[in-house]
């Protein structure tokens, strides 16, 4: 029995206009091979995009946490991460 092929992204056709710039940095994701094709580096520079505004939006919601923490929670935290830090030395990433 044949393996079944791998299921392809559904995909839709965009027509639109785009600043030159933009032009020449989607043929600069082609042409150095980060994308297949100008479809797949528009894909390719949404998911840069997308991945920097969650880091924007983890910062933000990790400082607003932080913020509402007593002081004894705070303390907490502070022996909670001492004591990972402490045992990621112990980490032999080599083996």
């Amino acid at each position: 029995m044949p393996s079944p092929q791998p299921r392809r992204k559904a995909r839709k056709r965009l027509s639109t206009t785009v600043s030159l710039d933009t032009l020449a940095y989607l043929d600069d994701l082609v042409r150095t091979s980060k994308a297949q094709n100008i479809g797949k580096a528009l894909d390719f520079a949404i998911a840069r995009l997308l991945r920097a505004e969650g880091r924007v939006r983890l910062e933000r919601e990790t400082a607003a946490y932080f913020q509402k923490l007593s002081p004894e929670q705070i303390r907490e935290e502070n022996l909670l991460g001492d004591a990972l830090a402490k045992l990621a030395e112990e980490i032999n990433f080599d083996d």
